[in-house]
């Protein structure tokens, strides 16, 4: 069957779409828990060699996310070594890493200690099959279905990443603000003009709160990663859609920074992560961000 058929198959059958981006979001999901884990550990480890070929020391030993594989020879990459349990070191076997399922069955522990399994785990899978759903589904069989995924997965990565470390890495950010400039060639999600201005935009107006907010308080309010991910949006998107993102992510940051705080499981004056309200409010820009704009001139008169 070429090409051509296959899209006309799943054009007249939907369902097998959607049922295709639901397991292939579920498996991209498991591969998102190795990066949101290892990425960092394998971050600091760059860090620890650059800082002792500086100072001209011996390399400290590799931060490891896996109690179990701290006899390990290799460094720590997103593929080696092999996934362990982090409470025995029981090696995790094909068959037990099957996204959702091997969980349900595993009754969420590990089959040899029987040590629990974080919840997280199938819950980034369900959640990245989820908005692999809600991609598919709404741009359809199109060349920005791809782009859209690519951006989505990386966005899950960096929210996740920032909740455990409050880093935003440059080796996520960096490429795809690159890519959604590369695409504003195309005219895929905006024009190249917008993209350009929106990247500038989005780097500079955050830059500026934070050090508007830095000499005003002598606090720090957000990391320099905070401003790139802004621009990554402006990129894509273009700089129209950057006010709204803003908002959007003003807005559930502090309703959600409230809730925490009086139920006691955030305390006041911690810093909380700005980067997952950004890639939520960015996200949503993405997918509905033209419906929002439209609904705002009609209720304000001005459409």
């Amino acid at each position: 069957m070429q090409i051509a058929d296959m899209l006309e198959v799943l054009q007249q059958q939907p369902w097998l779409l959607y049922g295709i981006a639901v397991l292939f979001g579920s498996v991209l999901g498991s591969f998102l828990n190795v990066v949101i884990l290892r990425l960092p550990h394998i971050l600091e480890a760059g860090w620890r060699r650059d800082c002792a070929e500086f100072m001209g020391t011996s390399t400290a030993p590799d931060p490891d996310p896996n109690p179990g594989t701290k006899d390990r020879a290799e460094p720590l990459t997103l593929s080696s070594p092999p996934s362990t349990c982090p409470a025995c070191g029981h090696r995790i076997r094909f068959y037990e890493n099957i996204p959702i399922l091997s969980y349900i069955l595993l009754r969420g522990r590990c089959s040899a200690c029987k040590t629990r399994i974080s919840v997280r785990y199938p819950l980034i899978e369900v959640f990245t099959a989820l908005l692999t759903l809600i991609v598919v589904m709404h741009f359809g069989l199109d060349w920005q279905t791809p782009a859209a995924l690519a951006l989505t997965w990386t966005l899950i990565a960096l929210a996740f990443i920032d909740l455990d470390t409050q880093l935003l890495p440059d080796g996520l950010t960096l490429p795809m603000i690159w890519l959604g400039l590369i695409l504003s060639l195309f005219d895929l999600f905006t024009d190249s003009h917008s993209s350009i201005l929106g990247a500038v935009a989005g780097y500079l107006s955050l830059w500026a709160v934070f050090h508007l907010f830095r000499l005003a308080t002598g606090k720090e309010g957000m990391g320099y990663g905070d401003f790139k991910l802004l621009a990554l949006f402006g990129a894509w998107l273009g700089w129209q859609y950057l006010p709204q993102i803003v908002l959007l992510s003003a807005l559930t940051g502090a309703i959600l920074g409230s809730l925490l705080i009086a139920s006691g499981r955030h305390q006041s004056g911690k810093p909380l992560p700005f980067g997952p309200f950004l890639a939520s409010a960015g996200w949503i820009s993405l997918i509905w961000g033209e419906a929002i704009n439209d609904a705002y001139l009609r209720v304000s008169g001005l459409g």
